[in-house]
């Protein structure tokens, strides 16, 4: 199996209602383009995975532990393990690209999607 792939080709994953993300695993990481459509909630959840990410565009609320910022394009996050955290989107919705480590086992699970376009990059 080659290490190189392109988002077309990656599994549509439904992590949430109006949620799909597309994962590129490492040996103990696991890389995920995070589309959320508009009016996209993720409630309030906390989980053993250390998360980072980046918003690509679009915007969304987010709340860790106490602390709520409005992001946007270039803001970024960091959540350590066990930490509640939810997340509300904007009227365009938003593209999250985020990491968590250790990768996310639990997601092998998920229903997965009929293959479509990426929204990103554009």
């Amino acid at each position: 199996m080659s290490p190189f792939s392109d988002l077309t080709s990656l599994e549509r994953l439904a992590i949430w209602d109006g949620v799909s993300g597309r994962v590129v695993y490492g040996e103990r990481a696991a890389l995920v383009i995070v589309e959320l459509e508009r009016g996209s909630v993720i409630p309030e959840h906390s989980h053993d995975n250390e998360q980072i990410g980046v918003c690509a565009a679009g915007s969304l609320t987010f709340r860790i532990g106490d602390e709520s910022r409005e992001i946007g394009p270039g803001d970024t996050w960091s959540i350590p393990s066990g930490v509640p955290h939810e997340v509300r989107t904007g009227p365009d919705g938003a593209i999250v690209v985020e990491a968590f480590v250790p990768a996310r086992a639990d997601w092998s699970a998920l229903e997965r999607l009929d293959p479509a376009a990426p929204r990103w990059p554009a």
